[in-house]
């Protein structure tokens, strides 16, 4: 069985930079209709203005904090496509944490921000793809895919807001697995080691050793480039995928074989 996700509709959010939006181009390459969604419109419209006019690309911009917004994503997704059958939940972000600091808001903000929107989004879409699924009573309804970290089971107390986030999507993964199962929806995760998304470069920037550090404790030896990922997303968004959910698919070159605590998870 191929890969092919031809004809299908993906939202894909973070879609204006590095992971998201190598897997929006990808699957619009592979003939799916996409709709890229982010809060950097201006981003958006840099990466993609030149080809929304094209007939299976779209982009959106928004704050998918908000639940009006997610509503509106959906809207625009079936007013250019008239269907959803994948949904990417790309949208991340890392924010260092102190353990120690009760001041510190971060696992607030980053469940606000990394899982939030993913749970909203992906139930509200669930129930387009059931609405859809009325029509066949045995195809599949669609697959919801999630871009979580290896994070969630490492540990570095700076990063103890991001693990959690991660840890938290995981088992929404798992647990929507399950609820969405009855109607023919797969959920699944891929859990990532250090990838060269928008966040980790500024990161490499700032500081020149955290590359070192990073290739240091991965077997392979490097950081993985976003396009390395987007052939993995299309199997789990393909009916080739059709009897896998609930699952956590980690791509880190090898990190998590090793232990150290203070390997950064990023």
């Amino acid at each position: 069985m191929s890969f092919s996700i031809t004809g299908k509709t993906a939202i894909v959010t973070g879609g204006a930079n590095g992971i998201g939006l190598a897997i929006g181009r990808h699957f619009a390459d592979a003939g799916a209709n996409v709709m890229f969604a982010d809060m950097d419109e201006k981003r958006l419209a840099e990466e993609l203005g030149e080809q929304a006019d094209d007939s299976n690309i779209r982009y959106f911009a928004g704050d998918l904090r908000e639940k009006l917004t997610i509503a509106n994503l959906l809207s625009a997704t079936l007013d250019a496509f008239d269907q959803v059958d994948i949904l990417i939940n790309g949208s991340r972000q890392v924010i260092p944490s102190d353990p120690l600091d009760t001041d510190d808001d971060s696992v607030r903000t980053l469940l606000n921000q990394n899982l939030m929107p993913a749970l909203r989004l992906s139930q509200l879409v669930a129930k387009r793809m059931i609405k859809q699924s009325d029509e066949d009573d045995e195809g599949p309804a669609g697959s919801i895919i999630n871009l979580s970290s290896i994070a969630a089971r490492r540990t570095h107390p700076d990063l103890m807001a991001y693990s959690v986030s991660t840890a938290a999507l995981d088992q929404m993964t798992r647990s929507l697995a399950v609820a969405f199962a009855p109607s023919r929806i797969r959920v699944n995760s891929i859990a990532l080691g250090s990838v060269m998304s928008a966040s980790l470069q500024s990161t490499l920037k700032e500081n020149r050793d955290f590359r070192d550090d990073i290739e240091k404790h991965t077997p392979l030896a490097r950081i993985a480039a976003p396009n390395e990922l987007t052939e993995t997303a299309q199997f789990l968004a393909s009916d080739a995928a059709g009897f896998i959910t609930g699952q956590i698919l980690t791509i880190d070159g090898g990190r998590t074989l090793l232990d150290p605590v203070a390997a950064p998870a990023h």
